[in-house]
């Protein structure tokens, strides 16, 4: 048998088509073993995968259902994930999603054309081995505002639209993508100083003009953000994945293993298991991220989150914004 040779195991009572999952009751009677789907034959790549998001499956079978491309690059490329390509930093003991976001997109000198429905990031590679570092925290939320062209953006230092982006102030005057936009006064201001006044990186940005003509009365800039909705794991050469049930901050994360168990040997069969993350949250916030830095040995974590923090292959994220027209 192929490793297409999977089958789905209902939940008790279930049979025929299933119905989105809508309180926490339907997502409790998912948990459990013989749950899920079943691997075979070294299959976890896909069950793991299929367990995930539908936006993922048609990326694969692009070439068989021509879906369309995910993303839409400014450099007039298209592609259905994107591959986060960053010089290893020896300082970072336990980089963010979000902060190796902006390092790629800085590094590549590329934006993209419009915020995508599902934004699918695979985690850095460093020479033949598939991790560069050894814990990556996942970013619950992705703050996409400063990589999509021609979006509206706040001046780093006064907070009023800015005008301008500098790629070599990268850091200078705050944190991530944010801090090298600027409006034109203060623009000026920052390149007065002698440690940036040799900047050659200066460009002046694309503000659409509906928006430019109302910036004095807005306010403030809204930024974009995207939602975490899934993580694919690989250890060695098994795949898992984490996935959230439901939307919104507080819905249930479950985590997925197509080969959790075994029934027999030689001729036996491999027994699938969806267990509940209850305490995910506690270890991907903010006070999880602080007690993370203190601890330095992975082998102290739980079993669920060091897989997710040292094994995330491909992290999925969604707007469901723009989902709801696109």
């Amino acid at each position: 048998m192929s490793a297409l040779a999977v089958w789905i195991v209902q939940p008790v009572g279930g049979g025929g088509s299933v119905p989105p999952l809508s309180t926490p009751e339907e997502v409790r009677a998912m948990f459990g073993k013989n749950r899920g789907i079943q691997g075979h034959q070294n299959s976890c790549y896909l069950d793991a995968t299929l367990f995930n998001p539908e936006e993922f499956l048609h990326s694969l079978l692009a070439q068989i259902l021509q879906a369309e491309p995910l993303l839409q690059l400014s450099s007039g490329q298209e592609a259905y994930h994107y591959q986060l390509f960053v010089d290893k930093d020896e300082k970072l003991n336990l980089p963010s999603v979000q902060t190796l976001f902006d390092q790629s997109f800085l590094t590549s000198d590329i934006k993209l054309k419009q915020v995508p429905s599902c934004l699918i990031i695979q985690m850095p590679r460093f020479g033949k081995d598939y991790k560069m570092y050894p814990r990556i925290l996942p970013s619950m939320v992705l703050d996409v505002t400063d990589v999509i062209e021609d979006s509206p953006r706040q001046c780093i230092i006064c907070g009023k639209l800015a005008e301008y982006e500098c790629r070599e102030c990268f850091g200078q005057c705050g944190s991530g993508l944010e801090s090298i936009a600027f409006c034109a006064k203060c623009m000026d201001k920052v390149h007065s100083h002698k440690k940036r006044g040799s900047h050659a990186s200066t460009r002046k940005l694309k503000v659409p003009p509906d928006f430019q003509m109302l910036a004095d009365h807005c306010g403030s800039i809204p930024r974009v953000y995207m939602e975490l909705f899934a993580v694919v794991c690989i250890e060695t050469s098994h795949y898992v994945a984490f996935t959230r049930c439901g939307s919104g901050a507080d819905a249930t994360w479950c985590f997925f293993d197509s080969m959790a168990d075994r029934k027999g040997e030689q001729h036996g069969y491999n027994i699938p298991t969806v267990v509940e993350c209850g305490d995910l949250m506690q270890w991907v916030g903010e006070e999880g991220s602080q007690m993370l830095h203190a601890v330095t040995d992975n082998k102290a974590l739980p079993d669920l989150p060091r897989r997710l923090l040292c094994d995330a292959y491909m992290c999925f994220y969604q707007s469901p914004k723009v989902m709801m027209y696109r």
